[in-house]
Parts: structure tokens; sequence; C-alpha cells
């Protein structure tokens, strides 16, 4: 707690930006649903990852933050600046943060899935989005919050904060690694299977839709995407295989975690 007490003075220098973020409309978006615990937070993991004095640690529902690097990893832009924002946020609430699990309430490393509030029931994910620091993620059925925080980023990215200061967003065939993407690209062929609605961007992505989110899929988007462009977001994998030839298969997936995480972009 000793080290919250000491962020909680740094913070203050900034506390004119705070304020001023406080004051925007998407503040008023994003309460908790319902009423839960303060847990103590031991320590900042990086963005959108908590440590608590349990033991235990969570990831932020409906946030993607830059990674920190690691591993033979660069730091990515931003990632420096989201860990420290979001210190901040929780050493101005003492340390102590209100979580609401989600409904899927771990994920496959072991974490508690939650939205993070802070003591005066603030949404912690939402003011990181309205500054620039993160992108939205909708993965169910985690969905609760999601159109608030879409709200938020929208703020953030018509203001150019952060991230959106240079786009992010990259084009289909400029692809180049794996990891959290925003991609924009038209549509070259639909097909749909036993294994879900596929949505090929030209030879090097697919977009992915899997096959219990296809008929809601559907229902958003209707039929008429063949020609039409688009923005896709979410975790791109690399399906290259030495025995396998460029021509067989995309080498690039992305799994669209809900129908949200994908936008038609206007004519």
């Amino acid at each position: 707690m000793a080290l919250f007490s000491k962020l909680k003075k740094a913070s203050l220098v900034g506390a004119f930006f705070v304020s001023g973020f406080y004051l925007a409309p998407a503040l008023a978006l994003c309460p908790a649903a319902v009423q839960a615990p303060q847990v103590a937070v031991s320590r900042v993991v990086d963005g959108d990852t908590l440590r608590l004095v349990d033991g235990r640690s969570v990831r932020l529902i409906g946030i993607n933050t830059p990674e920190m690097g690691g591993k033979g990893r660069t730091v990515e832009p931003f990632a420096v600046q989201a860990k420290r924002r979001l210190s901040a946020l929780v050493a101005a609430s003492d340390g102590q943060i209100t979580l609401q699990v989600g409904g899927e309430p771990k994920d496959h490393y072991g974490r508690v899935l939650a939205h993070a509030y802070d003591a005066q029931g603030r949404s912690l994910e939402a003011q990181l989005l309205a500054e620039g620091l993160g992108y939205w993620v909708a993965v169910a059925p985690n969905l609760e919050q999601r159109k608030c925080f879409q709200a938020a980023e929208q703020s953030a990215r018509a203001s150019r904060l952060g991230l959106w200061r240079n786009s992010p967003v990259i084009a289909a065939h400029a692809l180049s690694a794996g990891g959290f993407t925003l991609v924009r690209g038209v549509v070259k062929q639909v097909q749909r299977n036993r294994g879900g609605l596929w949505l090929e961007m030209g030879e090097s992505l697919v977009l992915r839709v899997p096959k219990g989110q296809v008929d809601g899929f559907v229902r958003a988007h209707g039929q008429g995407l063949l020609g039409r462009e688009v923005e896709a977001r979410g975790w791109v994998v690399d399906r290259a295989r030495p025995s396998l030839s460029a021509r067989q298969q995309a080498r690039w997936m992305l799994t669209l975690g809900h129908e949200s995480m994908l936008q038609v972009l206007a004519d």
C-alpha cells in the first residue's frame, strides 16, 4: 500500500489531465452494474493486467493495451504510458478497486476476467480508452460494457489522442506479424462451412467467425459483405506451415470474438 500512496502523490502532478477527462461525456458511461466488495491491488503488471494482494491476477475485460515486451519482443508504442496511467488511477483510489467478474470468469491463463472500478465507481478501462491508451475489444460472453467502451475509444480516436495520434490501422496486404491488430481491407470471398464463416481479404489474410457466432454475425452485418471495405480488430495468428503452399491457405488469420469486432466502412 505504501507504493500506491507514493504513486498517488506523484499522480497529482497530472491532475489537470485527469480532471479534464472526468468532465468528458464518456465518463458518464460504463457504470458498475452491481455492487461488489473492494479488493487491494499489489501491483500493476501492464495496462490491462493487475496483481491483487491475495495473489490473483486480473485481466481487465473489454480493453487491450500495447504489450510491454519481453522474451525477445520489443516494447510496443504507448505500452509504458498505459501501465503508468493505470498505476496512477489505482493509486488515486488508494490501491483499492472494485471488481465485477465477467460471465466467463477466467481466461485460459487462469487470470480473473473482470471490469475494474475506482473508489468513485469510475471504470478504469473506460478512462484508459478515452485517453487513447488502449483498444476496445469484445469477446463473448463478456460483452456488458461493449457499447460504452466503443464510445470511449471513439472519443479518443476523434481527438487523435495517444495511440490514435498516428493511425494504427494497417492494410490487410501489409500484415507482417501476429498479435493484436487493427486491419482494413476489402472482402474478396465469403465461405461458410462446419468451421464457421470465413471472410478472405486477399491472399494473405482471412477473418474467421466461429461457428457459434455466425448467426449473430449475419444478423448484424447481413449477407452482402462481398466486395465491401471493412475494418477488423483482434489477434492475428500465423498459420504458415512449411508443408503448405501459400496458395492453399492465407498465412494470417484473425478470429472475430464478436460481430462488433468487424465494422463495415461507408462506401
